[in-house]
């Protein structure tokens, strides 16, 4: 009897050590390729924004000019403009006491106003919880429903002030037509108005793409339509040749296959984005975004050392898609990555930190979907 007990326990102890050493190996490969481990990554950005930053920690401080300064720096560049009113927002919705300072002292600035009718959009959403319909109360639906009621009122006096040939207003609106379920023919008036004034913003195309899938107020049909009529007209650099790869993720990618993947349909909306990323001008803040995609895309269809390229210029961050569709987006992250740099070892690559890969032992751990 105490024969069995002891080989028992040596068989237990053999597998324990097996797994760290196996693990240990892993680490040493990531290590080497100069990437971080799973619990050094940001998951609330999608790459570094040090004027972000900057622009937060000024308006924790109150300084509601470096506000106005931002926004009119940013000039005529809407799509930047989208991204400093959507930085305002969500600083305001946490303390909006520099805000309300700035509105006080501004009552008709149409930066301080559009930035207010954002901000109750994320209050919304706040209210309303992240859990399922069958999750959320009455009183929080309700809560919900007179905040967006509000902030309809609120982007309109933001319009109302705005520049005309400024999309800002309209672009940021979707999100409230997504909440309160406003009907097709309402967005395609507000589409129309946005795509006046700005026709390849790539923000906008984003978030009505959301709108119109499956999950929201579409349907697949729908949002393949819409993706394909952004990229007929896209010009390169514009990044929305992502769009269809966020449409294929959102309606295919839970139950599709290895040859799914693979199918020259999706090589070819690969190679089309990854096209488009090499031609956007430098330092813009989407292509970091794009860049994820792509690298899990490209892991999934074995193309691992253009997947590992991907991941190089992304690695430290991981709040964007498809890594924020799981419960944790770092050890998703981290599960493909390693997948990317196993499989460039298993080809004879080389590591492009500069040391050579090494194979793990096994395939790596799965993040959540």
């Amino acid at each position: 009897m105490l024969l069995i007990i002891l080989i028992v326990l040596a068989v237990a102890a053999a597998f324990w050590i097996r797994r760290q050493l196996h693990w240990a190996r892993i680490g040493r490969y990531i290590e080497a390729a100069r990437m971080l481990p799973e619990d050094q990554q940001v998951t609330d950005r999608t790459g570094p924004d040090p004027e972000g930053d900057a622009l937060r920690e000024a308006v924790s401080r109150g300084e509601w000019r470096a506000a106005a300064e931002a926004l009119a720096a940013a000039g005529t560049d809407w799509e930047r403009r989208y991204e400093v009113v959507a930085t305002l927002a969500d600083a305001a919705s946490d303390d909006d006491t520099w805000l309300k300072a700035w509105r006080a002292e501004h009552p008709d600035d149409p930066g301080a106003a559009l930035v207010h009718a954002d901000a109750k959009i994320s209050l919304a959403w706040e209210i309303r919880g992240s859990a399922r319909a069958d999750g959320t109360t009455d009183e929080q639906f309700a809560g919900f429903h007179r905040v967006l009621r509000e902030a309809h009122e609120d982007f309109a006096r933001a319009v109302a002030l705005a520049d005309p040939a400024d999309p800002t207003p309209y672009a940021t609106q979707i999100p409230l037509y997504m909440g309160s379920g406003a009907p097709h023919e309402a967005m395609r008036e507000l589409w129309a108005e946005i795509t006046a004034r700005a026709p390849h913003h790539y923000p906008a195309h984003k978030a009505a793409l959301q709108y119109w899938c499956a999950k929201w107020r579409g349907s697949e049909e729908l949002a393949r339509d819409f993706t394909a009529r952004a990229v007929a007209a896209a010009p390169a650099g514009s990044l929305l040749t992502v769009l269809p790869l966020i449409s294929w993720y959102e309606h295919k990618d839970t139950d599709a296959t290895k040859a799914d993947y693979r199918s020259p349909e999706l090589t070819a909306l690969v190679d089309a984005a990854l096209r488009d990323v090499a031609a956007a001008r430098p330092g813009h803040p989407r292509v970091a975004g794009a860049r994820h995609l792509l690298a899990y895309f490209l892991t999934r269809q074995g193309r691992h050392e253009a997947a590992v390229e991907q991941f190089r210029m992304v690695d430290g961050y991981v709040g964007a898609l498809p890594w924020t569709y799981s419960t944790d987006p770092a050890e998703f992250y981290c599960a493909v990555r390693t997948q990317a740099l196993a499989g460039a070892a298993a080809n004879g690559h080389r590591n492009p930190g500069g040391g050579a890969y090494v194979v793990p032992d096994g395939p790596p751990k799965r993040g959540a979907r």
